[in-house]
């Protein structure tokens, strides 16, 4: 990323306008956090995995932030997640590959426990996401657009103003 390190947005615009690549990295983040072992990472490790680069951590941390309609920070605001494998139950073997079923994670040992996840995305989950981010993306587009409306209004009333001056100048 070019330019400034300030990953803050203006309080009156979309996330999605604060950057152009702003899109992209939303994608990115999509494909990795939905399909990876596990489900919460720090954010340095989720740059690593996003885009294997160390030190954009706090680039991420802020596209996590400032999209909270697909990622959530853990309570010390350390870690991040989607917020969609969130809602799965924490039962998902990364060793076996594949979630336990209720009987098979009783018998986990407790401090086993901690070592599971919660169960990847399916396809059709991570594309739904990636089509709410285009959708979003395309909304905030328009919205910027219809607040310029008056735009062409304004310099076509400049030119017509001058016009008359310049008319009245000349008689």
């Amino acid at each position: 990323m070019t330019g400034s390190s300030n990953f803050t947005r203006p309080s009156k615009h979309s996330p999605y306008l604060t950057d152009p690549n702003r899109l992209g990295d939303v994608i990115a983040a999509i494909q990795a956090m939905s399909t990876y072992k596990q489900y919460k990472l720090p954010f340095d490790a989720w740059s690593d995995r996003i885009c294997g680069d160390l030190s954009q951590s706090a680039k991420w941390k802020a596209i996590f932030s400032d999209h909270p309609e697909f990622f959530r920070l853990d309570t010390g605001r350390e870690k991040a997640s989607l917020v969609w494998r969130r809602q799965f139950p924490k039962r998902f073997d990364t060793n076996k590959g594949r979630p336990l079923t209720a009987e098979e994670y009783l018998l986990v040992p407790d401090v086993e426990k901690s070592k599971l996840s919660r169960n990847p995305l399916q396809p059709a989950d991570i594309k739904a996401l990636i089509d709410t981010a285009i959708s979003l993306h395309a909304r905030a587009l328009e919205q910027r657009q219809d607040k310029r409306w008056w735009l062409p209004l304004a310099s076509g009333g400049g030119a017509l103003i001058g016009a008359v001056i310049g008319g009245l100048l000349r008689a």
